[in-house]
């Protein structure tokens, strides 16, 4: 099994099909396996069942096998998705079904000394309001009650940040959290509620604000792709944006248990900033279109700075351009798309 996920096969300028994408998002890399012999199981994974949690679990139980580590690994989900399920259990992925909004369900999970937390809602918050601020702000208590000593590793978002200007550099930690919009106020609720109980009982706690995972099936970078590859106008309110392959991403947020600590302290999780027109205009060529734009760029935009987080975990290890070639040649051969936009056009904070 190689540790390098840009490898032979990763490094081609396609990848044929869903086995192979997922085989090149778990694929451990060298720091990762140094790193991963040092997780006390079960390593319990909360929210596994969504768009990142699979891969996550699945990379990690695979860094485990390649150092001899006897590692559990435990996925958690409502599992809507029963295919997401078996496919969890055919990599030697322990699953377990719970709904965390109802607390009793968590006396049924295993105890662990390291702990990761994927669960949030987003989108459908204008048509539910009260059931995301529920998800976003019950089930982080209901989590650190039960888990009072364990070394706890959080996804929140960047959308816990207002629109900062575009030549700032992005939005460093220590920016004020007065964001537009019940999703991302209910996403500080999460963080607030999870420091709350992490200083109360002393639980190191790293909060990771993540601003866009990518992969083929879904991302930004897929969106504003597939807008060119349907000569569709693309909105440039939002001009600007990060991103960053969800592989990197999966493997900085298992690492980031490395990292977690009391006092708590928020990381930025992402890549650099990229402007949507130019994104476009290479995907043009990518894929022989010319990109049509609509709107002007604002001044401001949802972006984040990620330099304190690289510089304890170093930056991430996938290319952009790689991940758009990849990205351009899946379109080119009807890929699957997982329907899942990521409306990076939003500048109201509706979702």
């Amino acid at each position: 099994m190689s540790a390098d996920p840009l490898g032979e096969s990763a490094l081609q300028s396609f990848i044929k099909d869903e086995s192979q994408l997922d085989e090149i998002l778990t694929r451990p890399r060298p720091v990762l396996l140094d790193f991963i012999g040092r997780v006390a199981s079960p390593l319990v994974i909360l929210g596994a069942g969504g768009k990142m949690g699979p891969s996550l679990a699945v990379l990690a139980k695979r860094a485990a096998v390649s150092v001899g580590c006897d590692l559990e690994v435990v996925a958690v989900s409502r599992f809507s998705n029963r295919s997401t399920q078996a496919w969890l259990e055919s990599q030697h992925i322990r699953t377990i079904n719970a709904n965390l909004l109802i607390k009793e369900e968590l006396s049924k999970l295993p105890d662990s000394a390291n702990l990761l937390y994927l669960v949030g809602m987003k989108f459908g918050t204008v048509q539910n309001p009260y059931l995301t601020w529920a998800v976003n702000s019950l089930v982080p208590a209901h989590v650190m009650e039960r888990y009072p000593a364990a070394k706890v590793s959080a996804l929140s978002t960047g959308n816990v940040y207002p629109a900062v200007s575009v030549h700032s550099g992005g939005a460093r930690e220590d920016h004020p959290l007065t964001p537009l919009g019940e999703y991302a106020n209910s996403a500080v609720a999460r963080e607030r509620i999870f420091e709350f109980f992490a200083r109360k009982q002393h639980t190191p706690l790293a909060l990771l604000r993540l601003n866009y995972a990518v992969e083929l099936r879904y991302g930004v970078l897929s969106d504003i792709a597939r807008k060119v590859d349907r000569e569709e106008a693309i909105d440039l309110a939002n001009g600007c944006f990060n991103c960053i392959w969800q592989g990197d991403a999966n493997e900085m947020i298992l690492r980031s248990l490395d990292i977690a600590t009391n006092p708590p302290q928020p990381w930025n999780l992402t890549g650099p900033i990229l402007r949507v027109r130019d994104i476009a205009a290479r995907f043009g060529q990518l894929l022989g279109k010319t990109p049509r734009f609509s709107g002007q760029e604002s001044d401001t935009a949802l972006v984040s700075n990620a330099e304190k987080l690289c510089a304890r975990l170093g930056s991430p290890a996938t290319p952009l351009e790689v991940v758009m070639q990849w990205t351009a040649a899946w379109i080119r051969q009807k890929g699957r798309s997982l329907n899942k936009p990521t409306h990076f056009e939003v500048r109201d904070g509706q979702y």
